[in-house]
């Protein structure tokens, strides 16, 4: 390099940890999203370390399962990764997401700044005060100990079991509706060449 040339920016990435059901469904959908550079499915939120999913699903760790969403600030903020997570599940039913129940699935908000908390408290408000939902938001908004990586079979689930009933009828759909309602923050698909 010589001494004209200007060395490239290293992006600045930051971190978000949310937990709102299965972390199956949340992770194509902020895979999708401009701005995102990795989602990585895992438990958070509780007591043991390096616990297991079968020790999760019991309900005895206090462990939600998450995802942990690395994006660009510059093309995303954290209040647009939040309005993702809010319209793809439901912040008012206590440790339940569709079918699936226990406090693994609770709607769940760790923040790894004072920023990310300031960030959600304000937005949830505003959630309050517009009435969207019918009954209370329950999301907690805790802050950010540990994350632990869930098992390898857990990672990438729906792109490598996309004829799965489980993805077909559950996230297929939320999918859809997501893609729709943010098609504006779309990462676009490659045109191939030729």
């Amino acid at each position: 390099m010589t001494s004209h040339e200007v060395e490239p920016a290293v992006k600045q990435l930051e971190t978000a940890t949310l937990g709102g059901g299965c972390f199956w469904c949340f992770e194509p959908v902020f895979e999708a999203l401009t701005g995102v550079h990795k989602v990585t499915v895992g438990y958070a939120g509780g007591s043991l370390p390096e616990p297991s999913y079968h020790q999760v699903g019991s309900g005895s760790t206090g462990h939600a399962e998450v995802v942990q969403i690395e994006f660009d600030p510059q093309e995303i903020s954290y209040r647009e990764i939040l309005e993702a997570f809010f319209s793809v599940h439901d912040p008012t039913t206590p440790n339940r997401q569709g079918a699936d129940f226990g406090t693994q699935y609770r709607s769940l908000i760790l923040y790894h700044s004072p920023d990310q908390q300031t960030t959600a408290e304000a937005l949830i408000r505003e959630f309050k005060a517009e009435g969207i939902w019918d009954s209370p938001i329950v999301t907690q908004v805790q802050p950010y100990r540990a994350f632990y990586l869930g098992e390898d079979y857990h990672q990438d689930y729906y792109e490598k079991n996309p004829s799965a009933g489980y993805c077909r009828v559950v996230i297929e759909p939320k999918l859809a509706k997501f893609r729709k309602r943010f098609a504006q923050k779309l990462k676009t698909e490659p045109t191939p060449a030729g």
